[in-house]
This record gives C-alpha cells, sequence and structure tokens, in this order.
C-alpha cells in the first residue's frame, strides 16, 4: 500500500500522470502496476503512462498528457502553447507537441507531432514543458490573425505571461 501512496503523492505533483520509467525508479514492480490498472486505480492512458483514477482534472492535463505520451524532450508547441493559456482564441483540434527525437510509439490521433529546432529553447508553463511564449507568439504569425496575434500579446502583458518589454517588442516584431 505504501507504494501505491508514492505513486499517487508522485502523481499529484503531475497532473495525476505517472510514467512506468517513474515507477521504476521508485521501486515499483511492472506487476503491480498492472494490478492497480485491473483493480481501477490506475488508468492506462498509452504506452508506459498511466493517471491515477481518483485525480480532479485541470485545463492544462490534455497537455501535460500530450508531453508525457511523446516522452524524452517533448515540448508542447506552436498554436497549443497560446490555446493552452487561452490566448488569441485558437482551438487547434491537435495537440502540437515537439521533440528532438524520433518516436516509434504509436499515438493517439489527437497529438500532432512536430520537430522540434536544434537549440530551441523550452520553458515550463503551470508545470508542462513548453516552448517559450514569444516563440509561439512567432511561429503563429501567418496563421492566426495579425489582429487577434496582437491582442494577446496585450493580454499575456496584462497577465504576468510576458514581461513589459518584451510584449512591446512582440507587438513591434509582429506588426512588420
Amino acid at each position: 500500500m505504501a507504494q501505491f501512496d508514492d505513486i499517487t503523492e508522485a502523481a499529484l505533483g503531475n497532473f495525476g500522470l505517472i510514467t512506468a520509467a517513474q515507477a521504476a525508479e521508485m521501486g515499483v514492480r511492472s506487476k503491480d502496476i498492472a494490478e492497480w490498472v485491473r483493480l481501477g486505480r490506475l488508468e492506462r492512458r498509452g504506452w508506459g503512462v498511466y493517471r491515477i483514477a481518483h485525480y480532479v482534472p485541470s485545463d492544462f492535463d490534455r497537455y501535460a498528457e500530450a508531453v508525457a505520451l511523446v516522452g524524452g524532450d517533448a515540448a508542447v508547441w506552436g498554436e497549443s502553447v497560446l490555446a493552452m493559456l487561452n490566448l488569441a482564441l485558437v482551438n487547434p483540434l491537435r495537440v502540437s507537441v515537439a521533440t528532438g527525437r524520433r518516436v516509434r510509439r504509436r499515438l493517439p490521433g489527437w497529438i500532432r507531432l512536430v520537430r522540434k529546432p536544434r537549440g530551441a529553447e523550452t520553458e515550463s508553463i503551470e508545470g508542462v514543458p513548453s516552448q517559450r511564449l514569444a516563440d509561439a507568439f512567432r511561429e503563429c504569425r501567418g496563421r492566426v490573425m495579425a489582429e487577434r496575434l496582437a491582442d494577446a500579446v496585450r493580454e499575456a502583458g496584462r497577465k504576468g505571461l510576458l514581461g513589459a518589454g518584451d510584449a512591446r517588442r512582440l507587438e513591434r516584431e509582429l506588426r512588420r
């Protein structure tokens, strides 16, 4: 029982998600995980990714799950970063996740893999690895209406997601 408590504690700090690799590091055997899935205490979300059954959902779950399913150096990318933060009125059908490595595992259709540019910087937004917000705005240029992007940059500045200087600089850059 103590192992499941450890799993629960780790998962609650990660949007209810725990990977098989994280569980193994905690000394949990794969047969224990299989048993907890059978008992309904864990839900299998994809290859090596589980969610505790009694987790209370949040707005960031979909994005955290997409990153966990891709694994490795994965990060939410482009329009999906704006959607995650509820900016620019974007609502892509699929969550864009960038990675710099080859992904062989089968992913759900709601995840869109993107090649992460070498040297691209990421940050943690609400605990979810993501493209830097300023870079996400630049990435969306030409795909999202310029007016919406400009409004979203101002809103991000007001919310403290971008510094005042960064917001002004980005607004000028997006107007060109």
